[in-house]
């Protein structure tokens, strides 16, 4: 198969920055289609069409010089996109194609979908049950008991669209709070880790599983991710196994994060895919022979996958969440003159410490502005810088 040299995105953020960062190491064109000028793919993309990501008319203009097209935010219009795709294909002159495919994103974009997928098909998932009206939630409540999560099926991340509850009075108020829409009521996972795994799947259906790490919540915000795991290596082969299982099942072309619990008793079960590069991954940018955002490149582009292993023995991952509310017009002063400024140079000069900056134009309290991966020799060499660097980043 010829290698496709035009490549599309949708959404223009982080995800997108970072993967035009690695589109010009593999001499390939990246257009993003970003929601605003301060996106920050934006100054780094060869081109670039505005519009929200669920903007169907933006993708139309997106392809227009496309071959094919990825996605750095998977909460697009599926319905305007499979139409902008039958009616390219009707003209007959090129065809549309998207990466991950529509039909693997209609599964992975809703959580009610994804656990039916991996129920219907032996992948161990917790124990859940559909909520459409007040009558369905109580009795999934009576089913399950409590602590039980509630999540909304579709346009959670970072914790939103999830709730942990504890009784009745949690219950009806998350279910207010997300002004009833459709949701899935699960069983509380006890469990000792989570862990995470970045699965990739060529055209072809080679695949390519990258170590499984931990990764530590604060808030159902990923704070750290540890590669590799610090657990028994049956673990990591019983992780691994499954992740090759769902990739295979769904059909899955592209790059995936794939996130799991695991409990005292060595029970791993799948809690969430996301159908994209994922931010338990961002330590394979310096820790791995690939980065997952040269990866995903490579699957789109038709080019074979990239070797997947270490680099050093281990790498950990510290995400830089914003710690107050403030906007600045100038990255330049900023970085001179601000609080954060000064925090990312005291961190910048740690021995083997790599700063990613995603030159965002605002903050608020948790959002993530930027990363720092740590390489090193031993995980309590590598978990000694990251605990400096978090002191640094959220003290007063």
């Amino acid at each position: 198969m010829n290698t496709r040299q035009q490549i599309g995105v949708i959404g223009g953020g982080q995800l997108a920055w970072m993967m035009a960062i690695a589109a010009k190491g593999l001499g390939l064109n990246l257009a993003v289609q970003a929601g605003s000028p301060d996106d920050s793919a934006v100054p780094i993309a060869d081109r670039v069409i505005y519009g929200k990501v669920d903007d169907a008319q933006a993708t139309a203009k997106l392809a227009e010089n496309c071959e094919v097209i990825t996605f750095e935010n998977e909460f697009v219009d599926l319905v305007a996109l499979q139409e902008l795709i039958d009616r390219v294909n009707r003209k007959g002159d090129r065809q549309l194609l998207f990466l991950p495919k529509l039909e693997t994103l209609s599964i992975s974009v809703d959580k009610l979908k994804q656990r039916q997928h991996f129920r219907d098909r032996h992948i161990p998932t917790p124990e859940f049950y559909s909520v459409d009206n007040e009558t369905e939630l109580l009795a999934a409540a009576t089913k399950l008991n409590y602590p039980l999560v509630l999540k909304a099926r579709r346009h959670g991340y970072d914790g939103k669209g999830t709730w942990v509850i504890a009784n009745e009075i949690e219950l009806r108020s998350a279910w207010a709070s997300m002004h009833k829409a459709p949701a899935i009521a699960e069983a509380f996972i006890p469990f000792e880790l989570e862990l995470a795994v970045i699965a990739a799947r060529s055209e072809s259906g080679e695949i390519s599983i990258y170590p499984v790490v931990e990764t530590i919540q604060a808030n159902q915000v990923c704070r750290r991710t540890i590669a590799p795991a610090r657990i028994n290596p049956h673990i990591s082969q019983k992780v691994e196994a499954i992740a090759k299982q769902l990739v295979t099942t769904l059909e899955a072309i592209g790059v995936f994060g794939i996130e799991f619990f695991l409990t005292a008793t060595g029970e791993v079960s799948v809690n969430e895919i996301a159908p994209r590069t994922h931010n338990s991954g961002h330590y394979t940018i310096e820790g791995c022979q690939t980065s997952q955002f040269e990866q995903l490149l490579r699957v789109v582009s038709g080019k074979n996958l990239g070797e997947v292993s270490m680099v050093v023995p281990v790498a950990v991952m510290v995400n830089l969440l914003g710690f107050e509310k403030v906007s600045w017009a100038d990255s330049e002063k900023f970085m001179d003159n601000s609080l954060y400024g000064e925090k990312l140079k005291a961190i910048a000069s740690f021995p083997n410490t790599h700063v990613h900056w995603y030159n965002k134009m605002s903050s608020s309290v948790g959002r993530k502005l930027g990363h720092v991966t740590i390489l090193a020799d031993t995980h309590d060499l590598a978990l000694g810088i990251s605990d400096r660097i978090e002191s640094i980043w959220y003290s007063k």
